[in-house]
């Protein structure tokens, strides 16, 4: 892992975290390793890293603490629907930019962001790509990976229109 890498790991960890998702103790412990072992530096790093199995439960907060010394905190819109708003961004950049897989954004944004939102107009061409992703087999005719283009097309378009602030 190089250290550019290293830092997006980091930041998509945050990410996910910012958004709901957990990550378990040993799982941060191993990704602030892999970032020391790629050459980052932060106050905190080693000691994430370093952390023993009876010292897990200090691993939120080292990771936190590393984040913050990186200037890679994730700020959260308070609001419930500007944070999927905020997600569905941050999802559709990823799709874009090649991060994150298309089928799981596609599936990310009907099943995280769509319905919370009640499935808003520009969402839908997202979620037909994702219905279309979760549907798809052999027979169809049609190779995954079209479908999948057709996925970042829709999530470039989606990033294209009014910032979140303008949806809410």
């Amino acid at each position: 892992m190089t250290h550019d890498e290293a830092l997006k790991e980091l930041s998509r960890i945050a990410h996910e975290r910012a958004f709901g998702g957990y990550f378990a103790s040993e799982a941060l412990i191993q990704v602030g390793l892999d970032a020391l072992l790629a050459g980052v530096e932060s106050e905190s790093l080693a000691m994430l890293a370093g952390l023993g199995r009876n010292e897990e439960l200090d691993a939120p907060d080292l990771f936190e603490r590393v984040l913050y010394e990186l200037g890679l905190e994730v700020d959260v819109p308070a609001g419930p629907r500007a944070a999927r708003w905020a997600l569905a961004y941050w999802l559709a950049g990823q799709m874009v930019d090649g991060s994150l897989d298309a089928a799981v954004g596609a599936l990310r944004m009907w099943r995280d962001v769509a319905w919370d939102l009640d499935y808003p107009d520009v969402l839908q061409p997202l979620v037909v790509c994702a219905h279309n992703l979760d549907d798809w087999n052999d027979n169809w005719g049609i190779p995954v990976e079209k479908l999948k283009v057709e996925a970042v097309e829709a999530a470039a378009h989606f990033l294209a229109q009014q910032p979140p602030s303008e949806h809410d």
